[in-house]
């Protein structure tokens, strides 16, 4: 595909509406790893599977690889800046964050529209991405409204 093609199938695939989520992680010296993602979703329900991708290119690439699971928090409408946040090339990204440890390891993020502690079932190659799939052990949700990527907006 020409770099013009590329472009607009960047701009077709942001016609689709998505939620926002921070996927976290530790990394191999147990120091919290966290990015922006919008590729997340739902797979199965028994067992119960939700995945997302990671760009090859990406930092943190071989850490979410090699961690044994991750956390899936979903953004609601009041964490643009926490959206923003974790979309930037910071390097410790957690410092002034409101965090917890799940049971499984991983980072949860307060106040979050809701969160999926995940442990490791697989992952595929994608392309240019690595689509990892995690299984749920424990989840929670909170009655707020989402933050949305749309048309290359967040809102």
């Amino acid at each position: 595909m020409t770099k013009k093609n590329n472009e607009a199938l960047r701009k077709a695939f942001s016609m689709f509406s998505t939620g926002i989520t921070i996927v976290t992680a530790t990394d191999k010296d147990k120091n919290p790893i966290g990015m922006t993602v919008n590729s997340f979703s739902s797979v199965s329900l028994d067992p119960p599977l939700v995945l997302w991708s990671i760009g090859k290119k990406q930092p943190s690439y071989e850490s979410f690889l090699d961690a044994k699971g991750y956390a899936v928090n979903i953004l609601s409408n009041k964490q643009i800046k926490l959206c923003n946040h974790f979309a930037s090339s910071l390097e410790n990204k957690f410092d002034n964050i409101d965090w917890k440890l799940s049971k499984n390891g991983f980072p949860i993020i307060a106040d979050t529209l809701a969160w999926f502690d995940c442990v490791k079932w697989n992952d595929y190659a994608g392309g240019d991405h690595k689509i990892l799939v995690g299984e749920v052990t424990s989840f929670d949700l909170n009655d707020m409204e989402p933050l949305t990527f749309w048309n290359g907006q967040i809102s």
